[in-house]
Formats: C-alpha cells, sequence, structure tokens
C-alpha cells in the first residue's frame, strides 16, 4: 500500500472527516446516491475495492445501498448516538465507509450496507483495465 499519508492529503474535507472521523455525509446529498453505471466503487484511501453495481439498489435511505461487498469488510459494534450498530471500515486502509443493517432484500440475503459516498471512488466497467481492476471483469458476465 503506496504513502497513507500522503493520499490522505489528496482528500476533500468530508472525504476525510468521513473515513477518518467515523463521520456521515449528508443523505440525498451525495455523488452515488443515484448512481448506477456499471462498475467497481473502491476505498477513496487504498483503491481497495469494495462493492459491484451489480450489487447496489435504491433502498431509499440517501446514501449508496449494497447487498453484499466484493470481499469480506471489517465490522465492529458502533454504541454512538445511543443505538447499536454495525459499523463497516475496509480491511488496508481502515477507513470507515458506514453500517450494515438487516432490512435488505430478502431475496439478496436480508443486507443493507449503507455506505458514505465520500469514502468511495467509482471505476467504471469500461476502465477496469486501465485502472489496474482487470480482474474484476468477470462480475459483469
Amino acid at each position: 500500500m503506496e504513502n497513507k499519508e500522503k493520499r490522505l492529503e489528496q482528500l476533500t474535507d468530508l472525504q476525510r472527516y468521513v473515513t477518518q472521523s467515523n463521520g456521515t455525509e449528508p443523505p440525498f446529498q451525495n455523488e452515488f446516491d443515484q448512481h448506477f453505471e456499471e462498475g467497481i466503487y473502491v476505498d477513496i484511501v487504498s483503491g481497495e475495492p469494495l462493492f459491484s453495481s451489480t450489487d447496489k439498489y435504491n433502498s431509499g435511505c440517501g446514501w449508496p445501498a449494497f447487498t453484499k461487498p466484493i470481499e469480506a469488510l471489517v465490522e465492529h459494534t458502533d454504541r454512538t448516538f445511543n443505538m447499536v450498530r454495525t459499523e463497516v471500515r475496509s480491511k488496508e486502509a481502515d477507513s470507515h465507509l458506514g453500517h450494515v443493517f438487516p432490512d435488505g432484500p430478502k431475496e439478496t440475503g436480508g443486507l443493507r450496507y449503507c455506505i458514505n459516498s465520500a469514502s468511495l471512488r467509482f471505476i467504471p466497467k469500461a476502465e477496469l483495465e486501465q485502472q489496474g481492476y482487470k480482474g474484476f471483469e468477470n462480475l459483469f458476465d
């Protein structure tokens, strides 16, 4: 993994707040809530693949929602704001991504990964190979 500090310097204030301070961006006012182009979503800090557009759906919650990650994420119990939730973080960069809830579509396993757009970078399907993600083209077969 390249120098994390250098990558963090390139983030916007919102991206840094979300990924490094467990922040949350405003609902319905973020880049990927209503984004449904084919491709993958990667960690804005490390570039590690997180989610595929094939597992994205409109949950109506105001943030991008996915039924499953590409690979397992790190989960922690989050007891902030007088709630008990399951926080999800990236493995490589330990970026705060969002939370996972058990109210997703039953036909796909019942999970809803509610993720902050500010923690993600989108790689269009047509650019996977060019941007170093060739192995993920099979997600769209």
